[in-house]
């Protein structure tokens, strides 16, 4: 099945690009939220409550950092050709699996597993993602593994996804139409 990714800086409308395609190709939508929640962040709890606001109300949520929750590809693995999964985000899965002393090898297998399932999942998924590599090199360990693994995760994704998208101030670009991928020239 299609596989659409998605990627570009925060605030930019990537989330509302990923909701209005899966909203037009209609059908039994999942929506798969990766982020970690957490009770004690107001700011952060609002930011999913607005998200949550805009789904519409017969879109199946399930959530992969809960305790007890399926993983990411295991969801992947799991849905049939007739939904369409929108996975929000990759960034945020990341960051839930990223804890002190994470071992960045086991860390970027795991991402490997879960980049393979999503390219492979008879669903027609919508794949988010941030652009985390357009800053300053971050100061800190973890950080630097952070961005390096989204970036490696991501490249996999978007060459391997049959339509990708950057989006930027609201506008969807089509990276398929502005150019093609390095490792196919």
């Amino acid at each position: 099945m299609p596989l659409i990714f998605i990627t570009g800086p925060v605030r930019s409308g990537k989330s509302r690009f990923a909701e209005r395609l899966a909203r037009d190709r209609g059908g039994d939508v999942v929506f798969v939220a990766t982020s970690q929640p957490d009770p004690n962040d107001a700011e952060w709890t609002e930011r999913i409550a607005r998200h949550a606001a805009r789904r519409p109300a017969h879109w199946r949520l399930v959530e992969t950092a809960r305790d007890g929750a399926p993983s990411l590809a295991e969801v992947a693995r799991d849905a049939d050709a007739a939904q369409t999964l929108i996975v929000y985000s990759v960034g945020t899965w990341l960051a839930a699996r990223m804890a002190p002393g994470v071992d960045p090898a086991a860390l970027e297998a795991e991402a490997q597993i879960v980049v393979d399932a999503l390219l492979a999942t008879r669903a027609h998924a919508i794949v988010v993602g941030e652009e985390a590599g357009w800053g300053i090199v971050p100061e800190y360990p973890a950080g630097r593994v952070f961005r390096d693994l989204l970036g490696r995760a991501q490249q996999r994704l978007a060459t391997g996804s049959n339509a990708t998208y950057l989006v930027v101030a609201g506008f969807a670009l089509d990276l398929n139409v502005a150019g093609r991928p390095i490792d196919r020239a």
